[in-house]
């Protein structure tokens, strides 16, 4: 059913999105899928990277350690942006369609009152892609 899963990835909050990472892993197992881990950087120096550059390292070693944990093929896609914030829907948007990712698996919050004036990433990107979208929240606050 799909073939290419795409799961953006903040490499600063690996925690944070450890679910998401779980279910993609799971998901490309039950269809033979590979994956590919999206990441938006900063051109500027950041947390994670001072460099671009720096940041694809490491977010294709990350790729490549999530290869040797759970066995699916794996890339790794580094969007350099002036503004990270700013930039992520249309980025994450046109990395879809870049990876030809048939699904993409993103972590998310429960919804507050501020998604109505601020919608989520994952609603912009699902109104805006044929890809199909998983949003995946946080074992412990969707209860």
């Amino acid at each position: 059913m799909f073939n290419k899963i795409m799961i953006p990835v903040d490499l600063a909050h690996l925690d944070a999105i450890k679910p998401a990472l779980d279910v993609a892993a799971d998901m490309a197992g039950q269809y033979q899928a590979s994956i590919c881990y999206v990441g938006v950087t900063a051109t500027t120096p950041g947390s994670v990277a001072r460099t671009p550059q720096e940041y694809e390292q490491k977010l294709q070693a990350f790729a490549q350690a999530q290869h040797e944990a759970h066995g699916h093929p794996v890339d790794s896609k580094m969007i350099a942006s002036p503004d990270p914030t700013a930039d992520l829907d249309d980025d994450l948007i046109q990395a879809i369609e870049d990876t030809q990712a048939d699904l993409v698996i993103m972590a998310t919050h429960l919804p507050k009152h501020l998604d109505a004036i601020m919608p989520s990433h994952g609603g912009k990107v699902a109104s805006h892609t044929k890809a199909s979208i998983l949003l995946v929240r946080p074992p412990e606050t969707s209860r």
